[in-house]
C-alpha cells in the first residue's frame, strides 16, 4: 500500500516503513504526527485519486530527527564592475518515518 502526500509545497510517494526528509515540521523527536493532505491512495488493486484530496485518508508518521542540510553557496559577480557578493544558505529539514496509511 502506498500514498502520495503533500507537505512543505512538495509531493512524496510514501509506503509504510519509509524514511524521508521533508521541510521542517513542528514536533519533538519521537512524537507522532498526522499528515492529512493525501492526494492518492493505492492498495495494489484499487487506486483512489483525490480531487484534490482523498476524503478520510491520513498518514501517520513518527519524527526521527531534525537537522539542517549542507550549505549552498550563492556567488554573484559582475565582471569589470568590482562587484562580488557571496551568500550561503542551510535549509532546515525534519526526518520522518511513515508508520501507517489509513484510508476509508
Amino acid at each position: 500500500m502506498y500514498a502520495v502526500i503533500k507537505t512543505g509545497g512538495k509531493q512524496y510517494r510514501v509506503a509504510a516503513g519509509d524514511k524521508l526528509k521533508v521541510e521542517k515540521l513542528a514536533g519533538d523527536v519521537g512524537s507522532e504526527i498526522t499528515l492529512d493532505k493525501v492526494l492518492l491512495v493505492s492498495d495494489g488493486e484499487n487506486t483512489t485519486i483525490g480531487s484534490p484530496l482523498v476524503q478520510g485518508a491520513s498518514v501517520q508518521a513518527k519524527v526521527v530527527a531534525h537537522g539542517r542540510a549542507d550549505k549552498v553557496l550563492i556567488f554573484k559577480m559582475r565582471r569589470r564592475k568590482h562587484y562580488r557578493k557571496t551568500q550561503g544558505h542551510r535549509q532546515s529539514f525534519t526526518e520522518i518515518q511513515i508508520e501507517k496509511i489509513a484510508a476509508k
